[in-house]
């Protein structure tokens, strides 16, 4: 994995094809990071698909699907400021493998505890948007 400033970028050579051309964006129309996100990608004219997340919440297969584009863990992409976070206690959750399952059924369960936006790319990879260079970056695949 590269590290992109805030965002994140991954390559993983075992990538289906299935994922391939398939650029989707998950946004909270509300976040200013988000809605930047959305114009630079139409600035550099990308094809992609908008999915607000918090209406069409992601099943537990798909955040495991976009953990392992982004080669990340799910406590990597959690808000853990978020009132449901502190709520949970996530602070205090182990980060291993063994409660890895654990996060994901929270992200799923509490989808406003994941980081966003999340941009998947053509090339089967995704990156977390956070900054215009992540943005930038998932364009350029």
């Amino acid at each position: 994995m590269t590290q992109v400033e805030n965002g994140f970028r991954a390559t993983l050579p075992g990538v289906t094809e299935a994922y391939r051309g398939a650029m989707e964006i998950w946004i909270n129309p509300a976040c200013s990071k988000c809605r930047s996100a959305v114009k630079l990608l139409d600035a550099g004219g990308a094809d992609y698909t908008v999915r607000r997340y918090l209406e069409d919440v992601p099943s537990e297969d798909e955040i495991r699907g976009v953990l392992d584009r982004l080669g990340l863990e799910p406590w990597d992409i959690t808000r853990t400021q978020e009132p449901a976070a502190k709520d949970l206690g996530v602070k205090d959750w182990p980060r291993e493998a063994s409660s890895r399952e654990r996060w994901i059924k929270a992200l799923a369960e509490h989808p406003k505890l994941i980081q966003r936006p999340i941009i998947t790319a053509d090339d089967g990879t995704a990156v977390v948007g956070r900054t215009d260079e992540a943005v930038q970056d998932a364009l350029s695949r």
